[in-house]
């Protein structure tokens, strides 16, 4: 099943994060985004503010939808996320699978 077709399920504490081996699969199917300090994190661009805060907008619903929710910072055209699961202090398959969601929003 691809990453996009799949639910965010809640992670718990101690629940282990994805191991090396892991996450590099599952960085495969997610391309466009890399990994910074053990995070997921992407930017992405726009013509312009009004569009970078549309798009916000749209990841904003998918957040509430899987009940996981990405940082977020907006510099007028540009917008980066970061994912990861605050509640394991590492990564788990929501964040792939949120991050999947995300490109599919991107105009």
């Amino acid at each position: 099943m691809k990453l996009s077709e799949k639910r965010c399920i809640p992670c718990e504490g101690g629940t282990p994060p994805l191991g090396e081996a892991e996450t590099n699969v599952l960085l495969n199917e997610v391309p466009l985004w890399s990994l910074r300090e053990g995070h997921l994190w992407r930017s992405f661009r726009f013509k312009n503010f009004i569009e970078a805060i549309a798009f916000v907008n749209s990841v904003a619903k998918l957040a509430e939808e899987e009940a996981h929710h990405p940082d977020i910072t907006i510099r007028y055209n540009k917008v980066d996320l970061e994912l990861w699961t605050h509640a394991i202090k590492g990564l788990s398959e929501n964040d792939f699978i949120l991050a999947s969601k995300i490109d599919m929003a991107y105009p």
